[in-house]
């Protein structure tokens, strides 16, 4: 065997290898969803950029993601933001009502909480594992968390809208990764306004890296 297909097969055997080990672990558990408005160079903070973008093609990908959850998992200034705005926002419908009615989980100190939400008691990695076991997790902003719940292979899935925008300043998604994963591109959608409606699953808590030694 040539050194190039033996290459290729040792890549993939490791790979499935991850793969089937993740997708055992996780078969009887909920999953965390990490839902971003990502600019083309990472940035997340205050994406009031996206407004000229929006369409009916956004609205029902974001639809789509928020039937498929029962609670939000939040870090505490998008939390707070939220908590100020859903209530009295001027969207009428089903979605502003799920927002308001459902579960919030959040990552604070702060053990006073409104908008239907608690705060998240104990070690916070294993709260929230006991969390995803019981439930699926939807996760807007929160950057600081995301970083958190990546670190401890807490991420089921990425579901990213990217918009053709260029900002240069504010907080990105990834300034640095703490725990690596491989991810499968389940999801890709290109709008004729530019935007890419993308969702990426974890399929692996590590990247396979082949030794030639």
């Amino acid at each position: 065997m040539n050194i190039s297909r033996w290459f290729g097969l040792h890549v993939r055997n490791r790979t499935a290898m991850l793969k089937r080990k993740y997708r055992e672990s996780e078969e009887t558990m909920g999953k965390i969803v990490v839902a971003e408005f990502v600019s083309l160079d990472g940035i997340i903070e205050n994406p009031a950029w996206t407004a000229p973008f929006w369409n009916d093609a956004i609205a029902d990908y974001k639809s789509d993601e928020m039937r498929q959850v029962d609670a939000l998992l939040l870090g505490r200034t998008t939390y707070e933001g939220f908590a100020s705005a859903w209530p009295t926002h001027p969207e009428e419908g089903w979605y502003k009502d799920k927002m308001n009615s459902m579960p919030k989980h959040v990552a604070s100190s702060q053990s006073e909480l409104e908008w239907n939400a608690s705060r998240i008691e104990g070690d916070l990695a294993d709260s929230i594992a006991k969390l995803k076991a019981e439930q699926n997790l939807l996760v807007f902003g929160s950057g600081k968390l995301v970083h958190f719940l990546n670190a401890h292979g807490l991420i089921d899935e990425y579901r990213l809208v990217v918009y053709p925008v260029l900002l240069g300043k504010g907080d990105r998604l990834w300034e640095s990764v703490d725990a690596e994963a491989t991810l499968e591109l389940s999801e890709n959608r290109a709008l004729d306004n530019g935007v890419l409606l993308t969702t990426y699953r974890v399929t692996a808590p590590a990247v396979v890296r082949p030794s030639f030694h």
